[in-house]
């Protein structure tokens, strides 16, 4: 076996250890062989924790087998095909994604969104659209006046219409 074909090595994901620093992946190499612990690099501020048949490619350093490391891990089942030049996306094997597009547009596709933020969200946009029903456990603020708490000016008796919101509870 030449050198080159020591040092890089193709293979097939068999299981992952992802409660390390560093995970750790047991892979499937070619010609059958298995090799436990080949800790899996990544790219700063990305993590994945790839599914068993994902495939990868390992580095022996120096063609040494005792200590590999995997360069990349990628599932082509999964991959999202067909993106124009310049775009990225960030995907799972069960459909959620995060696509940005060109003409500076991302595009979240999933069953559920859940956004958890300790102090607040804001969303500083000139127009905001929304389709589907609104379900609120909490206030709302528009235009710096609560959805909850707010005062109407020019109240009468009966049904008759009341004047615009006049601030106050935001």
């Amino acid at each position: 076996m030449s050198l080159l074909n020591r040092m890089l090595v193709r293979g097939t994901v068999v299981l992952v250890d992802s409660a390390k620093k560093l995970q750790a992946l047991q892979m499937r190499l070619t010609a059958g062989e298995v090799k436990d612990g080949l800790e899996h690099f990544e790219p700063y501020g990305f993590t994945s924790n790839p599914l068993a048949g994902a495939e990868g490619i390992a580095a022996f350093i120096g063609g040494d087998r005792s200590h590999g490391v995997l360069l990349v891990v990628a599932d082509r089942r999964y991959r999202i095909q067909e993106l124009k030049p310049g775009e990225v996306a960030i995907y799972t094997d069960e459909g959620d994604k995060v696509h940005f597009k060109r003409g500076r547009i991302i595009e979240i596709e999933t069953e559920t969104l859940n956004i958890k933020a300790s102090t607040a969200v804001n969303i500083d946009t000139p127009l905001l659209t929304q389709t589907g029903q609104i379900v609120s456990q909490g206030d709302q603020v528009a235009g710096g006046i609560s959805q909850i708490q707010h005062r109407h000016g020019g109240t009468q008796p009966g049904n008759g219409q009341t004047g615009v919101p006049v601030g106050g509870g935001g």
